[in-house]
């Protein structure tokens, strides 16, 4: 009985040797049927990794990039802000057109006007403008420019609301950048000689020097009504306005001489 059991034990350990052979035999049949298929597919597997690692790792370099610069782009924000608040305290005080002067002479007259100025003495310059009286000086060469003496936000304000209307403050501030270049062109022709204006220009200069001849005018910018032509102040419906409204502001004054409505710009008191 002992006999057939371990025969039969014998026979199911050689029975079980055999299979495991046969299946190393499958497997080393089957690796060496597809040898450089298997090494190509690899070799591709593995290249697509070490690309996938480089991209990964670019990623990480960008991330850490950007990480870096997020503090430097806060306090950029921060200080483009506390910029835009001041511009924007600024921009409630600046008029929205600036002042552009009329040119109608030649260089040689401009040249003359920056000769006389030169002569004045360093640091003195700037304040004349601002602390003495919209007066013309007495000789013909060297006239001061006309001042530009604008209106405040609390100015306009305090106009009745009928006077008011609908004028905006850059609007009436733009209306005096007009008014100051009409000035200049006539301050211009008072002092130009024939040879340097237009033939269309001389009787206009001629009357012009009559009107800055008398009493009333004398030594002060002006201009006339017939000179109002924009770009902002016209003789319509809200350039009277602006005009009673600087009337009544201490802006300007009026007066006539001859057929002659003639503005004298003043200095607010």
């Amino acid at each position: 009985m002992a006999v057939n059991q371990a025969g039969s034990s014998l026979d199911s350990l050689i029975s079980s040797f055999n299979t495991r052979i046969a299946e190393l035999q499958e497997l080393v049949i089957g690796r060496n049927m597809y040898a450089a298929g298997s090494i190509t597919d690899l070799s591709a597997v593995d290249a697509a990794l070490k690309a996938m690692e480089l991209q990964i790792q670019a990623i990480k370099d960008r991330l850490r990039e950007e990480t870096e610069a997020i503090p430097k782009a806060k306090k950029l924000i921060n200080a483009s802000l506390q910029q835009q608040k001041k511009l924007q305290s600024l921009s409630v005080h600046i008029p929205s057109h600036l002042p552009e002067r009329i040119t109608v002479l030649n260089s040689d007259t401009n040249r003359s006007v920056h000769s006389e100025a030169s002569n004045l003495q360093p640091g003195f310059g700037s304040l004349k403008t601002e602390e003495e009286p919209a007066a013309l000086p007495k000789g013909k060469k060297g006239r001061a420019s006309p001042p530009l003496w604008y209106i405040t936000a609390d100015e306009l304000d305090s106009l009745s609301s009928y006077m008011r209307g609908r004028l905006t403050l850059d609007k009436v501030n733009a209306a005096i950048n007009d008014m100051a270049a009409y000035a200049e062109m006539n301050s211009q022709l008072i002092g130009a000689s024939k040879k340097k204006l237009a033939e269309n220009l001389w009787e206009k200069a001629l009357e012009v020097r009559d009107i800055a001849m008398t009493e009333t005018i004398k030594g002060k910018h002006f201009f006339l009504e017939t000179d109002i032509k924009g770009p902002t102040l016209k003789l319509d419906n809200t350039g009277k306005a602006i005009l009673t409204a600087l009337r009544h502001l201490g802006r300007i004054s009026e007066t006539r001489i001859g057929h002659h409505r003639v503005i004298i710009l003043l200095k607010p008191q």
